[in-house]
């Protein structure tokens, strides 16, 4: 068993692979590796002035850039989320962190005035963005912010480049959102707990077996302020301009794109417990629940995730 892992996206990555004699060196699998996480942060930080996304935030409105392809796959995967969840989903939110708090820019975490946040709300919305050829355009000084995806976009990419080196036995994780494939060492599958997401400790709840898909868990328990007793946590719904305030604390979603668990994931949580209840299930979506009760967490799973976590302990 190889495995090797570092810095990236302002948390870190680690791989886990099974080796055989047709293999390249694990060196060079590494330096493959990291080619991808520089390719993506070089395209979709939103922490470095240089990139790709952040020369397009600063553009003023009703211009356009020429585009990498990712780029503009991912802004579609942003639209046809953001019409899934009838517009709470947007990738275009950043002003709003910075105005919170929570973004790169932020100056300090409080709850803003009415009249700021009517104001930055003018700047938010996927519909300001188009795509004409390779270019993406706003018709509103709109900035994008993938990091409800850019991770599970990177563990996909990571995963194919792997599977194309010829390595089928496989754990790739990317600032928490991960992909395994194949078997482990000793010929059992990769195992993954989900944890109850406590301030002081981290208990496992549910241990699954993941063979072929990804799994992405998005919780308002790591990034959060409170102000006059109430909660604000850095998910935001992009319809109020404000951070949910439900019982919510966590969802893990697996499905086979990492891409697509990192972003459902992100929309179930600005959903709630209700609505994103009703919206996984009707559409069957393999999601575990995690909610805030009087007594500590209640835990609740959805049908499609209860199937495959079935399927893949058989």
């Amino acid at each position: 068993m190889e495995s090797f892992g570092g810095p990236t996206m302002g948390s870190s990555y680690s791989i886990k692979y099974l080796r055989h004699a047709d293999l390249p060196a694990p060196a060079d699998v590494r330096v493959q590796v990291e080619k991808v996480l520089a390719e993506v942060d070089q395209q979709m930080s939103t922490y470095r002035s240089d990139s790709d996304i952040q020369r397009f935030n600063v553009l003023p409105a009703n211009h356009c850039q020429k585009m990498p392809a990712p780029i503009l796959e991912l802004v579609r995967v942003g639209e046809r989320l953001s019409s899934l969840s009838e517009g709470s989903f947007d990738l275009t939110v950043e002003p709003l962190l910075n105005l919170w708090g929570f973004g790169p820019q932020a100056r300090e975490e409080k709850v803003p005035s009415a009249e700021a946040l009517a104001e930055v709300q003018r700047r938010v919305g996927h519909t300001h963005l188009s795509i004409d050829g390779d270019q993406l355009c706003k018709d509103a000084a709109v900035e994008v912010d993938f990091n409800s995806i850019a991770a599970g976009y990177a563990v996909d990419t990571i995963a194919a480049r792997l599977e194309a080196l010829g390595i089928r036995n496989y754990l790739t994780e990317v600032t928490g959102e991960l992909k395994a494939a194949g078997k482990k060492l000793d010929g059992s599958p990769w195992r993954i707990a989900l944890e109850e997401p406590r301030d002081d400790q981290q208990v496992a709840k549910r241990i699954i077996a993941i063979d072929g898909y990804g799994m992405s868990t998005s919780g308002d328990y790591r990034n959060y302020f409170q102000q006059n007793g109430q909660r604000y946590s850095h998910t935001f719904d992009a319809r109020t301009g404000a951070p949910v305030l439900h019982t919510l604390a966590s969802v893990t979603v697996i499905h086979p794109s990492a891409l697509m668990a990192d972003g459902l994931s992100t929309l179930l949580l600005i959903l709630g417990p209700e609505r994103g209840w009703d919206y996984a299930e009707a559409h069957g979506i393999g999601a575990f629940f995690v909610m805030r009760a009087d007594t500590g967490f209640d835990v609740r799973t959805t049908q499609a995730f209860e199937r495959l976590a079935a399927e893949k302990t058989k």
